[in-house]
């Protein structure tokens, strides 16, 4: 039966996300067990793209190989790997089990086998089980025969993604075009975030200059980089300037360049950062620092495509695309003199704002395990995650800092559940009490319901989830029963207070 259902999803026109997490979830039905995963191999990281029975943060999370040394057997080997009740070797799972979370699991099942398309290692599929002995004989000789309707499953992405980069007039990344997803990886599954780099990959197959517009933080450099990858220009050169660290007696020489005898201290010549990304891209980010004189240099080489070195009188010709950033407004700039209004026109040809992340909600989980996965494997940590009162905590904070500010957040909690006693050797749950963003309990309205002052003889989440039901019992009340304007009243995702009532008994 279980292979009747794996070749109907294959056969069936279906999104390859889809296709994947229907796999999953069929294999967690038949071998009964806690969590199965299907985990891709980029370089010498795992990336999961489809789990089932774990929490959502663990598909932001990027296992390093070797710092994991169970999928680091299951990938030297073709066969099935299970590993026995009482293996010591860490689990890449433990406290990440969507039933028991928070929770070490001591005694569990697991085994996994290596998943190869066109003969090379593509990534694993992971199966865990809470109860001892739930893998045995007969179900790792299953695995061995279903895994090759896996690997057929995960072809038909890999065709699915090649005839879309074609659609778009784009030839399928090689291995040496991608670079290191753990640096430049852009994480999240939201749909503003993917209707932006869908927007990003079908304007990269032009030469027209972007301009990058949002807040401090959300990553603007990433999406600058990402269009670099998806252009024609992606085997050639992407320069990064940072226009605000470019003091102005230097900036033309920084850009330009300079010949020997230029300036005092000009012992040679050498050349400039759009000599440097000649046939690829240049990144000026924070555009709207650059001082008006170097604005000025700047838009003579965007209209004729040549640059002058400093102290020459030889005009070289360039050939650079060029992708600006700022969370300036640069059209009041303009209007108060501070930016040239010709630069900014030739810079904005094609502008993209970037969203917040207090507006990529969904996000913020996938994020924030990303971040924990850092910062246990920097901490030397068997196993780091969220509770979920905290977990909720993000995703209803505002988050002014964006990307960068979580960051810092996750990693200042990581460090603080560390300096206030817990082991490197325990399951390590970050609470509430250890983020930042709870000082005061901000944002919470007066409410005849409850006062501070009565929840001090419960624990902080005690009292967190105590405030959160009443809070969502009023906005129901409110709105007459509608749970829809209910989540709208409290600047929630609706699927996330469905998801929180019933977490709270609620529902």
């Amino acid at each position: 039966m279980l292979e009747e259902s794996l070749i109907a999803d294959l056969v069936t026109d279906l999104p390859a996300a889809v296709r994947l997490q229907r796999l999953v979830s069929t294999l967690r039905s038949h071998f009964a067990c806690g969590a199965v995963g299907i985990l891709r191999l980029e370089y010498d990281v795992l990336k999961p793209v489809a789990l089932h029975g774990l929490v959502r943060e663990a598909l932001g999370r990027r296992f390093v190989v070797s710092q994991h040394p169970r999928l680091a057997a299951i990938l030297t080997s073709r066969n099935p790997v299970r590993f026995e009740p009482g293996s010591e070797l860490p689990d890449p799972y433990d406290g990440l089990l969507a039933d028991q979370p928070g929770q070490a699991l001591p005694v569990h099942d697991c085994m996994g086998i290596s998943l190869y398309v066109e003969g090379r290692c593509w990534g694993v599929l992971t199966l865990d089980a809470l109860e001892a002995d739930r893998f045995t004989d007969v179900a790792v000789y299953e695995l061995q025969r279903y895994s090759l309707l896996v690997e057929a499953s995960v072809r038909m992405t890999e065709l699915e993604q090649a005839n879309r980069a074609l659609r778009l007039n784009h030839q399928h990344e090689g291995e040496q075009n991608r670079e290191l997803p753990e640096r430049y990886e852009l994480i999240g599954q939201s749909s503003g975030l993917q209707q932006i780099l869908q927007e990003l990959t079908v304007v990269a197959s032009s030469d027209l200059p972007v301009l990058l517009l949002g807040e401090t933080g959300v990553g603007k450099e990433l999406f600058a980089r990402h269009l670099h990858r998806c252009s024609s220009r992606r085997n050639k050169p992407m320069v990064y300037v940072n226009c605000a660290a470019l003091p102005e007696s230097l900036a033309e020489t920084e850009l330009f360049g300079h010949v020997r005898g230029a300036f005092s201290g000009a012992h040679g010549e050498r050349m400039g950062r759009f000599e440097a990304a000649d046939e690829g891209t240049l990144f000026l980010d924070e555009v709207g620092e650059l001082p008006l004189s170097i604005q000025a240099k700047l838009l003579r080489v965007l209209q004729n495509g040549e640059i002058q070195r400093l102290g020459s009188d030889k005009q070289r010709q360039v050939n650079v695309r060029i992708v600006a950033a700022t969370n300036r407004d640069l059209h009041q700039q303009v209007k108060m003199g501070e930016f040239r209004a010709d630069l900014y026109h030739r810079l904005s040809v094609y502008p993209l704002p970037i969203p917040p992340l207090r507006e990529r909600q969904d996000d913020i989980p996938l994020l924030a395990g990303h971040f924990l996965e850092l910062n246990r494997s920097r901490l030397g940590m068997r196993a780091l995650r969220l509770s979920a009162s905290a977990e909720l905590g993000l995703i209803n904070y505002s988050w002014p800092g964006n990307i960068r500010e979580l960051e810092h957040v996750i990693s200042r909690a990581a460090i603080k559940a560390l300096s206030r006693g817990a082991q490197r050797s325990d399951i390590v749950t970050i609470e509430p009490d250890l983020l930042d963003i709870f000082d005061g309990m901000q944002n919470l309205p007066d409410s005849e319901n409850y006062r501070v002052d009565e929840l001090s003889h419960v624990t902080l989440r005690q009292g967190v989830e105590q405030i959160q039901k009443s809070l969502i019992r009023q906005a129901v009340d409110k709105n007459n029963g509608s749970w829809s304007q209910a989540a709208r009243q409290l600047d929630l995702d609706p699927s996330n207070l469905h998801k929180l009532a019933q977490r709270l008994g609620l529902k």
